[in-house]
């Protein structure tokens, strides 16, 4: 299971903007963008966490409609006028593992359905056929991974993997009995890769 920003694809720092500049938009705030500092870590989990503490006046589904609609539409213009690379050998490494038929694929991401669609058709890594969920399916990361598991079909597994650059990324792994693989160096982790290029060393550790 793959998360996306900054796992799969290089997008973390833009699609955090896209997010700040949205919320600014609409409620003409600026948000805190360290982003650990949220209970949920996924676009709809912050976001409900700051029209709490924002109490703002109008309809609730209104604003949160208003900024999802905002931040698609500055992501989108985003990738109109900039490349987005997929993290090096991830455009390798996925078509491997489906390649398999003692291997399961589903990514999961705290992103919104239609922006992580955009991003990864951008970075040429959208895979007819892989289950995903995101944030439009719950507000809880560890709920995402657990409908995103539930997608694939099948209850028995030998052993379970998520791929991600973040601590909450290795705090839900944690919880819900996950294998971590920290892709990247956000923090000190082991295992850790910095990217997909070393295919026969994460395959080795990961049991395949």
């Amino acid at each position: 299971m793959f998360d996306i920003d900054g796992t799969l694809i290089e997008s973390f720092d833009f699609d955090a903007n896209c997010f700040k500049t949205a919320v600014q938009d609409v409620l003409d705030t600026t948000i805190d963008t360290n982003w650990g500092n949220y209970d949920h870590v996924t676009d709809s989990g912050i976001l409900n966490q700051i029209l709490d503490e924002l109490n703002p006046s109008g309809d609730r589904e209104f604003i949160i409609a208003s900024i999802k609609k905002r931040f698609i539409e500055h992501v989108s213009d985003y990738l109109k006028k900039n490349d987005v690379s997929p993290i090096r050998g991830a455009s390798d490494f996925l078509p491997h593992l489906m390649d398999r038929k003692n291997v399961k694929l589903a990514m999961a991401t705290g992103g919104w359905f239609e922006s992580a669609l955009l991003k990864l058709k951008a970075a040429g890594l959208y895979k007819q056929g892989i289950p995903m969920a995101s944030s439009s399916d719950h507000f809880s990361r560890m709920e995402i991974m657990k409908i995103a598991e539930s997608r694939c079909g099948t209850s028995q597994y030998e052993s379970k993997t998520y791929f991600g650059d973040a601590q909450w990324d290795l705090k839900a792994s944690e919880a819900l009995g996950y294998n971590f693989v920290l892709v990247g160096k956000r923090f000190k982790y082991k295992p850790s890769f910095q990217d997909y290029s070393a295919k026969e060393a994460i395959m080795n550790h990961i049991g395949l």
